[in-house]
């Protein structure tokens, strides 16, 4: 009785209370309320499963920040730490980034759990730093923008137009090779990555834009320091150089280019598209113009130059590869080769994927999880930052013995039979796959052959005592030193 007596007295102070505040005020009291209901709810259950992952103790609210607090050159050596300590057996291991779970994934099962599926294309919000420069083109944009963007972009990496590019690669690449002459004789060894840098860069503006900057016979001039800074930057750079960039891009997205130029370029494919009745505005086509430079150029340049290092560690797979083309060119080298026979030039292709296995452009993938995921008994909550860790997915000792070692027979078709499809995944894969990967290895196989015709390669520089930076692009702290002498 005194029970009932005391909580209706209760009721009675609470129902005063409640008077005192307006009908929206209440309303404005019980949404929060409710908010912060639903938010705990939802929270408690990221809690309950992220913490049956494997992974490092977290202290409360700052999670595993503190673990992960390292200075710039140490943060992907942490990462690589983490997924090597923790959940070995599962293939993947978990860590808190303040309240922001993240799930870092190893094991080709599971990563094709988050890449092969239509309904995890979002890319993280690890992704935002990008878009002031590349706006919401083809690399950061969201469902209901990509799927109809990407219908549209797949028509430029056609293999007929594929083709009029190898004429690009082609006479960027004899450029290349005429500027590395001033190396001969260089007895310290020189870093190679500026200089196919460069090259890269006068290669995607071609193709993009149709233009030709001179970048390799003309590094100073406002243009290429404003795109090379650009890039080099992720669209970090300082705003004036930053507009620069776009204005010099501006000058050249409009109609009255096209038939000025000698070829086609990517940027007349996308004005093309929007004169057929797809509608792209001159914001979508910049978009989509930035995007391609910067995935074209960054890297590009980097495979290429670890490749480089990796082939100058090994001189009888680098006489292989010269043997084969001299083979498929009969002996000719003063001629570039054709698609045609950049397309036979099959040992090569092994080095150059061999070459992405140990160093992936990308070595990081980040997709936010829209739904619950269930991996192998373990539930990946929605909201989770689903991490595929490349660089550690494609050194699995089961998958590719001996995994450390530069060893281009792990892509001989034999070799390659029974592979799981998410092994090796050096253009991502699943739907949201880059789009431009046989652009990449025909740019990638003209580059590299020009150089090993005209030279023979040797690696200064030790892979075991480099520092690898992997934010976004996989890059060597210092440059990848090298020496060359003339191939006879």
């Amino acid at each position: 009785m005194e029970s009932l007596l005391g909580g209706s007295l209760l009721l009675s102070k609470l129902s005063k209370v409640f008077t005192l505040f307006s009908p929206v005020t209440l309303l404005l009291l019980t949404t929060v309320s409710c908010a912060i209901y639903v938010y705990n709810r939802r929270r408690a259950h990221i809690v309950r499963h992220i913490d049956k992952i494997p992974g490092p103790a977290g202290l409360p609210i700052l999670g595993n920040t503190l673990h992960i607090n390292v200075d710039h050159d140490e943060i992907f050596n942490r990462i690589i730490a983490i997924r090597k300590l923790y959940g070995r057996i599962q293939g993947f291991s978990r860590a808190w980034n303040g309240p922001l779970p993240y799930v870092m994934i190893s094991k080709a099962s599971a990563v094709e759990r988050i890449l092969g599926s239509q309904k995890h294309i979002e890319k993280s919000h690890d992704y935002e730093f990008l878009k002031p420069w590349l706006g919401t083109g083809l690399l950061t944009s969201a469902g209901k923008k990509w799927h109809p963007r990407r219908k549209i972009l797949t028509p430029a990496f056609h293999f007929k137009i594929l083709d009029d590019f190898v004429d690009i690669f082609q006479e960027q690449s004899a450029v290349l090779v005429k500027r590395l002459e001033a190396e001969l004789g260089n007895e310290q060894g020189f870093n190679c990555f500026p200089y196919v840098t460069l090259c890269a860069l006068d290669v995607v503006c071609e193709t993009a834009m149709g233009r030709q900057v001179n970048a390799q016979c003309n590094s100073d001039s406002d243009y290429v320091k404003a795109v090379y800074h650009n890039n080099n930057n992720g669209g970090g750079g300082a705003a004036g150089t930053d507009q620069d960039g776009n204005n010099n891009k501006d000058d050249y997205l409009s109609h009255e280019e096209l038939g000025r130029k000698k070829r086609l370029a990517f940027l007349d494919l996308l004005i093309e598209a929007s004169q057929d009745g797809t509608v792209l505005s001159h914001e979508d086509i910049r978009e989509e113009v930035d995007t391609f430079m910067f995935e074209g150029h960054d890297t590009t340049s980097a495979a290429i130059s670890w490749i480089l290092l990796l082939l100058g560690t090994e001189p009888t797979i680098q006489d292989r590869i010269v043997e084969e083309i001299d083979q498929i060119m009969g002996g000719d080298r003063e001629r570039f080769p054709t698609m045609q026979e950049l397309n036979e030039m099959k040992y090569l292709e092994a080095c150059i994927k061999e070459g992405l296995r140990l160093y992936p452009s990308v070595p990081l993938i980040a997709r936010r999880l829209t739904e619950d995921v269930d991996i192998d008994g373990y539930v990946l909550p929605a909201g989770t930052t689903a991490m595929i860790v490349v660089y550690q997915l494609h050194r699995n000792p089961e998958v590719f013995p001996n995994p450390d070692k530069f060893n281009p027979d792990h892509f001989l078709p034999e070799n390659c039979r029974g592979r799981h499809p998410y092994a090796y995944i050096p253009f991502s894969a699943g739907p949201r796959n880059c789009i431009g990967q046989k652009f990449a290895v025909l740019e990638e196989k003209s580059i590299i052959s020009a150089v090993l015709r005209r030279y023979r390669v040797e690696a200064v520089d030790r892979r075991e005592n480099l520092t690898l930076l992997g934010e976004l692009i996989l890059r060597p702290k210092n440059g990848l030193r090298i020496r060359i002498a003339r191939r006879t």
